[in-house]
């Protein structure tokens, strides 16, 4: 008889079960405490390229696929740049509003976990179930892992594109806004312009972070918000001050 069994015993699978929440969390929120391992040079390099040549910036990305076999950054040096800019940026706001130390602080925190966390988890949710719904290729020749995108990638996407939108419309319109303000019709046109060029980068922006993956096809519907946001701004030049009552939406709220 042999004294070896020849089936390894079945044991019940607590695998799923027992899976912590927070293996669930993608790899770049789980690292954000890891200061000494992240390469803020390498985050530099990019939030640069965001602006001056984008492209270059999603050329990594297949670098990062080969050799680490995810599409998403697992480094979170580029979203503690952004937090931090964000609060930087928080408190000029708050020095124009007279806002107070606290008030200041505040402001601060909700710029980073409402305007660019909670938005980015919504927009990178959105922009996956649209991705795998309507732009993925039914005959991918990509490895097997490449049947869906990723949704730490997508957040990645709202990342990139939100950097261009911030320095249009969290920087640019604090040096522009004692000319958005006035009331005058080439002051409007300056404001709306603005408010046009930020969001249009960031439309851009999710276009070319899906576009760079292989698997996908016809990214190009991602452009169309262009046109109704296009389609307003001229409206808007009618008469509609856009910069006036988002500023006195957003600091009287």
């Amino acid at each position: 008889m042999p004294v070896l069994p020849l089936t390894s015993p079945s044991y019940p699978n607590h695998s799923m079960a027992s899976t912590p929440v927070s293996s669930r969390v993608p790899l770049i929120f789980r690292r954000l405490h890891r200061f000494q391992q992240m390469d803020f040079e390498l985050a530099l390099w990019q939030l640069s390229y965001l602006c001056l040549a984008p492209k270059r910036v999603y050329r990594n990305v297949y670098y990062h696929k080969q050799t680490k076999n995810t599409w998403a950054r697992d480094d979170p040096a580029i979203l503690v740049l952004l937090f931090g800019c964000l609060f930087v940026v928080a408190l000029a706001w708050s020095t124009v509003y007279s806002y107070s130390a606290f008030d200041a602080v505040k402001l601060g925190f909700i710029m980073v976990l409402r305007d660019f966390l909670l938005v980015g988890v919504v927009m990178a949710t959105l922009i996956r179930l649209f991705a795998n719904k309507v732009l993925l290729s039914p005959t991918s020749h990509s490895s097997p892992t490449d049947t869906s995108v990723e949704w730490a990638y997508t957040f990645d996407v709202h990342t990139n594109a939100f950097f261009p939108f911030f320095l249009t419309l969290y920087v640019a319109q604090l040096f522009l806004l004692p000319v958005i303000l006035r009331d005058r019709w080439v002051c409007l046109l300056v404001g709306n312009t603005l408010y046009l060029a930020g969001f249009a980068q960031y439309i851009y922006g999710v276009y070319l972070g899906l576009s760079a993956l292989p698997f996908l096809i016809r990214a190009e519907i991602l452009l169309s918000p262009l046109l109704p946001l296009f389609t307003g701004y001229v409206v808007s030049l009618l008469g509609f001050n856009v910069a006036s009552h988002v500023l006195r939406a957003y600091f009287t709220s």
